[in-house]
């Protein structure tokens, strides 16, 4: 999961910072942190990803396809970074 999947499934979920970081049981600072690109122990990140998860966001790989409708957005050049 990079930065623009985070804001783009919080979103979609109208989840407001404070409560993904209830859902993921980290601090809001710290999913704010990892929407500014901020590098956080892969732990972290995960527990992150698996709260959007539960809520029905399914994360895919760059290049992969959704079988159904969905939505793909590419990263403004210069502005892909990961954090793993």
């Amino acid at each position: 999961m990079d930065v623009m999947q985070c804001r783009a499934a919080r979103a979609m979920l109208s989840l407001g910072v404070r409560e993904l970081a209830a859902l993921a049981g980290v601090s809001p600072d710290t999913v704010a942190r990892l929407e500014r690109g901020a590098t956080l122990k892969p732990v972290t990140v995960k527990r992150i990803q698996a709260a959007l998860e539960a809520r029905g966001v399914v994360f895919l790989d760059p290049g992969d396809r959704a079988p159904g409708p969905g939505l793909s957005l590419e990263a403004p050049s210069g502005q892909g970074r990961t954090v793993d």
